[in-house]
């Protein structure tokens, strides 16, 4: 009777462990959002942030070809990571066949195959924050510090990651909690926020050399910088958050080569994306002061470096977006993607509109849905 009791326990415990391994990895979610489409473009990516120290960033996808939405892939595919992605997800890229996953407050880039999403490796990162690629090279900003205000936080820097090896070859020393970055020619900026060191913003753009990899210029621009991005004709776009309270949030025009600011476009961008010779913007601006935001979209054309449009969607769905979080623009059908945080709690939304900014469709995404990477066939 003893043995039958021992090995009644041994089942027991078996399934349990069978029902809580099944508990603990995610399934995926799909959803039929749209008619199939086909074109170069196989589909996108997007990035969950997730809310710090919940560790709830997630990856989901969709599909063009199958009009498939699919909520939280990275779990069912990779069920041995048992913290899954991790606490962040501040950027998300393709090179090549891989795909690069910036994860912030994890210290850590997950490198994916882009087709599967199946993870290859973990490079570890201190307070890492965004990406770019040049001639089998990637290259990563990083605060180089923990995540806290300290009027003291210690100087970023930028490391140069082989894409083959996946290991870090060299880093350079920039400016304070530098953010986004850009590669024109043979020279890397990158904006810096000095955000930690609170009131004490940075407000300079740093210029590397790619050859020697030691910082070579810096253009002073605004105070917090944030987003950058370069356009066909040797021009760089850099956003400042402003400090929240009298000095509000800006899109300046910088000629890299000479290091002058050639135009301040006196507006609010939170996020921007520049597709065939068009930088999409929103704005959520917030104020200390009234405790409030201010939202905003608009169309710049960068060849005549001029404001186009001061929208892009329709009014109902400007008032129906309660948190704009992320933009993407598709290069070929010029279709428009924007997100909504919401409060940052609960699940948020991706919008799809058209080149027009007609409404296509809209779909549940993850907790702060944020950063798109489209994948081409």
């Amino acid at each position: 009777m003893r043995k039958f009791n021992f090995l009644f326990l041994i089942i027991g415990v078996l399934q349990l462990i069978s029902c809580r391994t099944d508990e603990l990895i995610p399934r995926t979610e799909t959803e039929e959002v749209t008619p199939s489409e086909k074109n170069s473009i196989k589909g996108f990516y997007l990035l969950n942030e997730g809310n710090m120290g919940s560790n709830k960033c997630t990856l989901d996808y969709f599909d063009y070809e199958s009009g498939v939405y699919h909520r939280n892939i990275y779990a069912e595919i990779n069920p041995e990571v048992v913290k899954e992605l991790g606490d962040v997800g501040n950027d998300i890229k393709i090179y090549g066949s891989k795909m690069y996953v910036v994860v912030n407050v994890s210290n850590k880039i997950e490198v994916l195959d882009a087709k599967t999403a199946k993870r290859i490796k973990t490079i570890p990162l201190q307070n890492c924050r965004y990406l770019t690629f040049k001639d089998g090279k990637a290259y990563a900003s990083s605060y180089s510090g923990p995540v806290v205000l300290d009027p003291n936080a210690p100087i970023g820097k930028v490391v140069e990651i082989d894409t083959l090896s996946l290991s870090i070859q060299r880093e350079v020393t920039v400016g304070y909690q530098p953010e986004e970055l850009e590669i024109v020619g043979n020279k890397l900026y990158v904006a810096n926020s000095g955000g930690y060191r609170f009131p004490n913003y940075d407000d300079i753009v740093s210029e590397v050399d790619l050859n020697t990899f030691k910082e070579t210029k810096k253009i002073k621009v605004a105070i917090n910088l944030h987003r950058l991005a370069n356009d066909n004709y040797g021009d760089l776009y850099v956003s400042s958050r402003g400090d929240y309270y009298s000095v509000p949030s800006s899109l300046f025009l910088v000629d890299p080569v000479s290091g002058k600011v050639k135009k301040d476009f006196g507006v609010a961008v939170s996020e921007m994306t520049i597709v065939n010779d068009k930088l999409y913007y929103y704005g959520n601006e917030f104020n200390y002061n009234t405790h409030s935001y201010t939202k905003s979209f608009g169309i710049i054309d960068v060849k005549t470096e001029e404001i186009i449009s001061n929208k892009i969607i329709d009014q109902e769905y400007v008032d129906a977006i309660k948190t704009p979080y992320g933009i993407a623009v598709n290069p070929i059908t010029e279709d428009i993607y924007i997100t909504d945080a919401r409060n940052y709690v609960s699940t948020g939304f991706v919008y799809c509109f058209d080149k027009n900014g007609k409404f296509k469709w809209k779909t549940e995404a993850g907790n702060i849905p944020a950063h798109f990477a489209f994948l081409y066939k």
